[in-house]
C-alpha cells in the first residue's frame, strides 16, 4: 500500500475531503462477499453455539426463579456477581463485534495509530475504576442516571436520553458486524443472522436480566479469546501473507501499517482520543457491573479487569488488520481482489474465511458472534433500565409499584431491540458507529456526571442550561453520518502548501478541523459550573426571595438558604424523614417519593 493509500481520521465517514473517497460513491458500492453457496457445516457450528449460549443464559435466569423479582434483582443481579464473573462479563462487554471487526477494519485502512477506539475504550475502563466507580458503588445507586434523578429531580431524566440512545447505536453497530460476518463465512443472509442474533440474546435476557448476561459473557469471553488467538497465527502464515513488518512509510523505517498522521489532521486524532477515553467513562452497561459488585472495592477491581482484557484483546485485532493489509489477495481464494472501501469492513471475516483452515475459520466466527451478543444483550439491558428506571419510574409514574416497573423494562428490552435490529439491517457501517455512540456520551453526559458527583453546587439550572447548548452546538458542528450540515466551525488547521493541489491552485493546502468535539465539551462544562454557581449565589448569597427559583433548587433551612437536594440517596430519605408535610410537597416536582 502507498503512503497515499495510509488513510486519514477514522475513516471517510467523518470528512470526506479528508479520505480522497467520495462517499457517495462508497455508500453505493456493492460488499464483495466472495463464495455464493450456503456453508452448511458452518451453518449446523454456529447454531449449536447458540444453542449453547442460549440455554446458559436461560439456566441462569432460571435458577433465581424463586427469588423476589425486583429493581435491585433483575437490573444488578442483586449485588452479588463475584469477582470471576464480574472481570469477564465486563471485558465481553467492552470487547464487541464492533471492537474485533472496527479495529481490524480501521488498522487495515488507516493504520494503527488511527485505530483509536479500543485504547481509548479500554484506557477509559482504568479512569472510570480509578476516580468514578468507588463513588457510584457507595451510594448504591441502581443506575447511571440516578444521581441525576437524585440531584436535579425529573429533570435528571434528561441525561438518560443520550445514554439510551447511545446504547442503542452500540447494539446496531454490533449485530451489524455479525451481520456481514455471517455472509463472508456462510453465505448466510445478513438481515437473517442479525435477526436471529438479537432475538436469541433477547430471550435470555428478558427470562433472567443481568444474571443471564453475566453468565453468558463468561461463556462468551471464552469463546472471543480461544477462536482469535487460534485463528492469528494461521492467518499469519499464510502463503499469501507477506511479513507485516516489510511494507514501509515514506521514512524508510516505520512499518506502513502503523500508518500516520497528516499535519492537517491532528486536530481530528486529538479530538477522537479525547472522545474515546473521556466519553468510554458514562456508559450505563459500565455502570450496571460497576453497581452489581458486593464491595466498591471490588467495583474497582472489575474496572481494571475489565480493562486488561480490552486491552489484550486490541492485540490480535488490529493484526488481522494488519495481516489484511500485508495480503497479496490474487493468490488467495477470494475472486474480488483487494478489499476496497465498503468491502473494507469485512476483511476480518475475509481474512479467516480464505487465510485459515475451515475448521479455524469457524472458531474464529464462533469469536465474533461471540463477541457481539456478549454487547448486544449488555446495552439492551442498560439502555432499557435506564429508560424503566429514571424516565418511566421517576417522571412518568412516580408512584407505580416495583412489579409495574420491571413490566415497563421488559416491554422496553423488546423495543430497543426492534430497534437497534432495525438500524442494524438498514445502517451498514461498523466502526463510525462504534465511535459514533461515544459522540454525544462526551459532549454532553461526561461533564454533567463529573460536576454532580464531584461538585455539591451542581444543580438544575447549570445542568440544563448545559444540556441543551452542548447539544445545540454540537449538532451545529454537523455530522456526515446523520446527514447533518456544518454550521458552526470551531477554525481550521491546514496542512503543507501544496499538500492537496487542485488544477486551478497547485499550492492549495488540505484542511482539517479542529478538536471541535472537545471544544463543545469544555464550553458545556464551564456554563454549567457558572449558570450553577451564579443561580447558588443569587439565591443562596444575594438571598433572592425563592418564590423566583422556579426549579425549586434551594430551600430555607433556619437562617440560611441551601441546596435543596443531594446526590446521596440515603442523605435525602434522612431529611425528607424530619421534614412536615408542606417542606415535604416542595420536592413534589422533583419525583421523590415517600
Amino acid at each position: 500500500m502507498s503512503e497515499g493509500e495510509v488513510g486519514s481520521p477514522l475513516g471517510a465517514a467523518q470528512d470526506a475531503s479528508n479520505s480522497g473517497v467520495d462517499s457517495v460513491e462508497a455508500a453505493e458500492e456493492e460488499v464483495c462477499y466472495g463464495q455464493e453457496y450456503l456453508n452448511v457445516e458452518g451453518l449446523i457450528a454456529i447454531i449449536v453455539f447458540y444453542l449453547a449460549v442460549l440455554l446458559v443464559g436461560l439456566y441462569a435466569g432460571w435458577k433465581k426463579r424463586k427469588e423476589e423479582q425486583n429493581q435491585e434483582q433483575v437490573m444488578l443481579a442483586g449485588r452479588d456477581i463475584g469477582l470471576f464473573v464480574g472481570v469477564l462479563t465486563m471485558g465481553a462487554t467492552w470487547v464487541g463485534g464492533g471492537f474485533i471487526n472496527g479495529s481490524a477494519q480501521e488498522t487495515y485502512k488507516s493504520g494503527l495509530i488511527w485505530t483509536q477506539a479500543p485504547f481509548g475504550y479500554g484506557l477509559s475502563l482504568v479512569i472510570s475504576g480509578t476516580f468514578f466507580a468507588r463513588k457510584m458503588r457507595e451510594s448504591e445507586y441502581v443506575t447511571m442516571i440516578d444521581p441525576f434523578n437524585q440531584k436535579y429531580g425529573k429533570w435528571g431524566a434528561l441525561q438518560a436520553l443520550p445514554a439510551a440512545v447511545s446504547e442503542i447505536f452500540w447494539s446496531a453497530s454490533i449485530l451489524g458486524a455479525l451481520g456481514s460476518t455471517l455472509q463472508v463465512i456462510l453465505s448466510l443472509e445478513e438481515t437473517i443472522s442479525i435477526i436471529v442474533s438479537a432475538v436469541v440474546a433477547l430471550l435470555y435476557t428478558l427470562l433472567g436480566g443481568l444474571i443471564s448476561v453475566a453468565y453468558t459473557d463468561v461463556v462468551q469471553m471464552f469463546f472471543i479469546v480461544f477462536g482469535l488467538f487460534l485463528a492469528l497465527p494461521f492467518a499469519m502464515q499464510h502463503e499469501a501473507v507477506q511479513n507485516i513488518y516489510d511494507e514501509k512509510l515514506s521514512d524508510g523505517v516505520t512499518p506502513a501499517w502503523y500508518g500516520e498522521v497528516a499535519s492537517h489532521d491532528w486536530g481530528a486524532w486529538i479530538d477522537y482520543a479525547f472522545l474515546l477515553l473521556f466519553g468510554g467513562i458514562p456508559w450505563q452497561c459500565y455502570y450496571q457491573r460497576v453497581l452489581s459488585s458486593k464491595t466498591a472495592t471490588r467495583a474497582q477491581m472489575l474496572s481494571y479487569g475489565g480493562a486488561a482484557i480490552a486491552l489484550i484483546m486490541t492485540g490480535p485485532s488490529v493484526l488481522f488488520g494488519a495481516v489484511a493489509r500485508s495480503t497479496n489477495w490474487d493468490e488467495t481464494d477470494y475472486p474480488c481482489g483487494r478489499p476496497t472501501d465498503e468491502t473494507s469492513k469485512v476483511v476480518l471475516p475475509l481474512v479467516l474465511q480464505y487465510l485459515t483452515p475451515k475448521a479455524v475459520a469457524f472458531f474464529g466466527l464462533g469469536a465474533v458472534s461471540a463477541a457481539v451478543m456478549s454487547s448486544t444483550d449488555s446495552s439492551m439491558l442498560s439502555a432499557s433500565t435506564m429508560l424503566a428506571r429514571n424516565v418511566y419510574q421517576k417522571v412518568i409514574r412516580p408512584h407505580c409499584s416495583e412489579r409495574e416497573v420491571l413490566y415497563a423494562l421488559w416491554v422496553l428490552i423488546c423495543i430497543n431491540c426492534i430497534v437497534a435490529t432495525t438500524l442494524a439491517i438498514k445502517f451498514k457501517s461498523i466502526y463510525e458507529l462504534f465511535v459514533l455512540c461515544g459522540d454525544f456520551m462526551f459532549v454532553i453526559v461526561f461533564p454533567q456526571l463529573t460536576l454532580v458527583l464531584y461538585w455539591d453546587l451542581a444543580n438544575t439550572y447549570g445542568s440544563v442550561f448545559s444540556f441543551f447548548l452542548s447539544l445545540i452546538l454540537r449538532l451545529l458542528c454537523g455530522d456526515k453520518d446523520l446527514g447533518l450540515p456544518y454550521l458552526l466551525s470551531f477554525g481550521t488547521i491546514y496542512g503543507e502548501p501544496g499538500s492537496c493541489p487542485k488544477p486551478e491552485d497547485p499550492q492549495h493546502a488540505c484542511e482539517g478541523q479542529v478538536p471541535f468535539r472537545t471544544i463543545v465539551t469544555i464550553i458545556g462544562m464551564t456554563f454549567h459550573f457558572l449558570v450553577s454557581y451564579g443561580a447558588y449565589y443569587l439565591f443562596a448569597v444575594r438571598r433572592i426571595d425563592l418564590k423566583y427559583d422556579f426549579m425549586r433548587c434551594f430551600v430555607q433551612k433556619g437562617d440560611e438558604v441551601v441546596p435543596a437536594s443531594s446526590r446521596h440517596i440515603r442523605e435525602e430519605m434522612i431529611q425528607m424523614d424530619h421534614m412536615n408535610y408542606m417542606e415535604k410537597s416542595a420536592y413534589g416536582n422533583k419525583g421523590y417519593t415517600n
